[in-house]
């Protein structure tokens, strides 16, 4: 299975700190963001990545360069000045992540959760890793049937930024900005669009204040990632 990051966006409510890199580059507990994903991806068995680039996107692409030093193969997907939102985004990349189910993972989250765990139902064309709605995000996304059936409510989990989707999700859509939750809903109306919840350790790291709470609690050994460990000292 290929994998996707997505790292284009502009990150407002992390500046000043995404005026200077963007989000994928900060340090958390001593490893970049994206580095996580990365290690995550490689123990999954994932050979090929695509990273979408737009804020910062040569400070990207020249740091992780084509992937040889973490075992993968990066493809990037470059979106120019101005992001194409993540619907519009995936949309773009489809040409680099070909025909099957791909993995995709926002640039900008913290998860303890080993992806090759992950499992996609027959038929499912979203499969969404979803979380207990955190207290920045009090609303929620979606409800959660045991059978893994996505439901519209009550709306008690959020979506984690992690999911298996299915190429077809984009059937009809054109290029162009465009978000990924009209496609979500479409596959919900559809029956089509399944989730799990993730009890483990997540961080949406959109402020600062996230992100220096998730440095805080890494470097405490109060967080622990499944691959890589926080340096010492």
């Amino acid at each position: 299975m290929k994998a996707m990051i997505l790292a284009a966006g502009r990150g407002e409510r992390m500046r000043p700190f995404s005026d200077q890199a963007p989000k994928p580059l900060l340090v958390a507990g001593g490893h970049r963001l994206i580095d996580y994903h990365l290690a995550a991806l490689v123990r999954a068995g994932v050979k090929e990545v695509v990273i979408n680039l737009s804020w910062f996107g040569e400070r990207i692409q020249a740091t992780l360069g084509d992937g040889s030093r973490y075992g993968l193969s990066i493809a990037y997907s470059d979106e120019g000045p101005v992001a194409l939102g993540t619907g519009g985004g995936l949309h773009r990349a489809l040409p680099l992540l070909g025909t099957q189910p791909f993995l995709v993972v926002n640039g900008d989250i913290w998860i303890d959760l080993p992806f090759d765990a992950l499992r996609r139902p027959a038929g499912s064309l979203a499969h969404l890793v979803l979380v207990t709605n955190p207290e920045h995000h009090p609303r929620g996304d979606f409800g959660l049937e045991p059978d893994r059936q996505v439901i519209a409510a009550p709306t008690t989990l959020t979506y984690a930024g992690v999911a298996i989707i299915d190429p077809a999700l984009f059937d009809g859509c054109k290029p162009g900005a465009f978000p990924l939750r009209p496609l979500l809903d479409r596959a919900l109306a559809m029956a089509a669009l399944t989730g799990e919840l993730h009890a483990g350790a997540w961080s949406d790291v959109g402020t600062p204040d996230r992100l220096r709470a998730l440095d805080a609690q890494l470097r405490l050994g109060r967080l622990r990632h499944p691959v890589l460990s926080t340096p010492v000292g």
